[in-house]
Order: C-alpha cells, then sequence, then structure tokens
C-alpha cells in the first residue's frame, strides 16, 4: 500500500473518532439533569367562587293593568320617575261611562218614586205588600247597576299601588286597552331592596348544599355566605346580597336549582328587569392546594410529576374538589409535604431526573405564564 492510501485513512479513523466523541459529548450534556422550580404540598384557607347568570327584579313589582277597557286619555308620569301609592298614573276615557250612569241614575230615580207612590197604598190596604216588595226589589238592582257603572268610571283612573318607579310605558295616549292586554300599562316597581334570581345545576347545588349549617334548607338559606354581584358593565356591586330562599325541587327539565338573593339598593343603581352575575364563595377550611400550572391532563384526568428522593419525576393521578383559574383543591392523589414540578410540565416526561430549585406555593399562584405550563 502507498504512503497516499495510509494519509487517507489516517484521516478517515480521525474523523470517526472525532464523530463518535463529539457524539457522546453531546449525549452526555442531554442527559445532564436540568433545573426545575418545585414546591411542596401544604395545607391551606382557601376560598373558590362560582358565578351564575342572574335577573334583578324589585322586591314589590307590580303589574299595572286597567280594569275596564277603553282609550287611554292622558298619560300622567314617565319612565323612571317615582311615584306614591295612590298617584294617578293614566287616565281613560269615560265619556260613555258617563252616559250610562246618567241612564243608570234616572233608572234608580224611577224605580224610587214607584216605591214611594206605592207605600202609602200598601198602608192603606189598596194593593198587597207583595207589590211594594217587587218594586223595593227594582230599586236595589237600579241603585247596584248605577254603583257599577260608578265603579268602572273610578276604574278608569288608574293609580299606582305602591311606592315605587316607573318601568317602561308601552301605551300612549289614544291607545284602546283593557284588563286582557298581554303587555301591562307599566310596572311599578320598589327598589329600594332588589331580588337577584340565579340558578345552579344539581352537582354545584349538592356541593355548596353540603358545606351549609343547618337541617332545612330554609336553616341552610340563613347560614349561607354572603355573595356579590357583577353589573353588566363588568364592575362589581358594592353592596353584598343574601341569599333567603332556596327552591325545594330540582327542575326536571333544566336540571337546576333555583336561588334568591336579596341586595340593598340605597342609590338607587339596580332596576328592575337589570341582569348580572352571581359569585356565590364556597369557603375551604385546611385543605390541600396544587397550583393550576403543576398539572397536565391525559385521556380526562389531571396528573402531577411528583419528584421522588432520586430527584426523578413520576406521574401521580390527582382528584380535585374544586378549581379556580390558579390552583385545585385536591382530596386524592397528593399528602401534604409532597414535592412535586410547580413549573415546566410540558417540558419533561416520567422517569427524567431535574434539579429541584424549590420555591414558594405563592410565587406559583402569582404567575401568570399560563402558556407554557
Amino acid at each position: 500500500m502507498s504512503f497516499k492510501f495510509y494519509s487517507k485513512l489516517t484521516v478517515v479513523i480521525s474523523v470517526f473518532f472525532l464523530l463518535t466523541g463529539c457524539a457522546e459529548k453531546k449525549q452526555q450534556q442531554e442527559q445532564q439533569p436540568m433545573p426545575f422550580p418545585t414546591v411542596k404540598i401544604e395545607k391551606r384557607d382557601v376560598t373558590t367562587y362560582k358565578s351564575y347568570p342572574a335577573s334583578i327584579q324589585g322586591e314589590v313589582s307590580s303589574e299595572i293593568r286597567p280594569k275596564v277597557s277603553g282609550y287611554i286619555q292622558d298619560v300622567l308620569v314617565d319612565e323612571g320617575e317615582k311615584v306614591k301609592k295612590g298617584q294617578l298614573l293614566f287616565r281613560l276615557e269615560t265619556e260613555s261611562l258617563t252616559q250610562d250612569a246618567d241612564a243608570a241614575k234616572a233608572s234608580v230615580d224611577v224605580a224610587q218614586v214607584e216605591v214611594d207612590r206605592l207605600k202609602p197604598l200598601v198602608e192603606k190596604g189598596i194593593i198587597s205588600k207583595v207589590q211594594l216588595e217587587t218594586a223595593k226589589a227594582n230599586l236595589a238592582q237600579a241603585k247596584s247597576n248605577y254603583n257599577s257603572i260608578n265603579a268602572n268610571i273610578n276604574y278608569a283612573a288608574v293609580k299606582s299601588p305602591v311606592d315605587g318607579v316607573v318601568g317602561s310605558i308601552p301605551f300612549r295616549r289614544g291607545a284602546l286597552v283593557s284588563a286582557t292586554n298581554r303587555v301591562p300599562l307599566t310596572t311599578v316597581s320598589s327598589i329600594e331592596r332588589v331580588y337577584a334570581f340565579f340558578s345552579m345545576n344539581e352537582k354545584d347545588f349538592i356541593s355548596i348544599i353540603r358545606n351549609m349549617k343547618g337541617e332545612t334548607l330554609d336553616e341552610k338559606a340563613k347560614n349561607t355566605n354572603k355573595v356579590s354581584l357583577i353589573l353588566a358593565d363588568g364592575s362589581t356591586y358594592e353592596e353584598e346580597g343574601t341569599v333567603e330562599t332556596i327552591t325545594g325541587n330540582i327542575d326536571p327539565q333544566t336540571g337546576t336549582v333555583s336561588f334568591r338573593a336579596t341586595f340593598e339598593n340605597p342609590k338607587g343603581i339596580l332596576r328592575s328587569g337589570s341582569s348580572g352575575t352571581i359569585k356565590v364563595p364556597q369557603i375551604y377550611e385546611s385543605v390541600l392546594v396544587v397550583p393550576s400550572l403543576s398539572t397536565f391532563e391525559q385521556q380526562g384526568k389531571k396528573f402531577v410529576y411528583k419528584v421522588a428522593e432520586n430527584d426523578s419525576l413520576y406521574e401521580a393521578s390527582i382528584k380535585s374538589i374544586d378549581e379556580t383559574d390558579k390552583f385545585l383543591v385536591v382530596k386524592e392523589g397528593i399528602e401534604e409535604g409532597d414535592e412535586i414540578l410547580a413549573k415546566g410540565v410540558g417540558k419533561v416526561q416520567s422517569g427524567m431526573k431535574i434539579v429541584p430549585q424549590p420555591t414558594s406555593l405563592d410565587s406559583i399562584f402569582n404567575s401568570f405564564d399560563t402558556v407554557f405550563k
């Protein structure tokens, strides 16, 4: 073999060992444990919130409907106006009723004359008492008819039955209205205190009702924690509300249970017909909490990576009883004092070794890096 051949062979062998050494070095570097933040599980007192759509109604909400048919002659209030009990709201046209009343009054007068004419004849024995009693009956009937027409005339003056605030007024002057109209003339609501009606599904109901003190639903309702109201603009209403009633049955069509909470409304911010969102607190005492950033999901189940004594990771399935954007309240799968991977669950795998970097739960709770776990 020539010297040239040996030289080429030497070069090839050198390159081979060089490449092999680089690969081994790279593999060693890749197998080198990487630092990751870890936390130790501890028990805490925490509060979670569940939100439910709510509709607002005044404590007293009275639909105003006419008792007689007629054309609206005058609308004497405006939408949003405060009114007093007995205040005149609408006046209906009464011309035809007045004519009927005049005719009825004439019938009363005629009947009265007949009674007055027959009385002396009965006293003298000229006619029997039966004729007089018949005349008296006719007089009573005429008076009753007259009083009924007068009552209808009074009903044409539509008054407020309560103190409150006038709602929308869909009918205006000249509109023909009656007691059978589907839509009321307006609604007068007393809004010094308001009701917020909301519903929750059966699962949430059982979870919340189980933690309430009391034997009956009424007792449990009285012991419910204060609830808050989120207004339509996203702001939180300044007054907290109290749950006063809980329906005893689950609606078979919707599978929900209805609640009613009461809010004081001294500034009149809340109005009948408003909408909002009720936030119901759930208070847990001395429970295990796990940061949401520390969990991952597989086939509908939640997992964390526990840190073993040799700093290697292994998967552990957990079961939670409640969760928020920041943490889970866990009942199974971990114990107090267990060390778990705090962040980076998407960058590791079971069996992998790490260099633990212990950190506090609060620092993880307050982390907003929720994109890359």
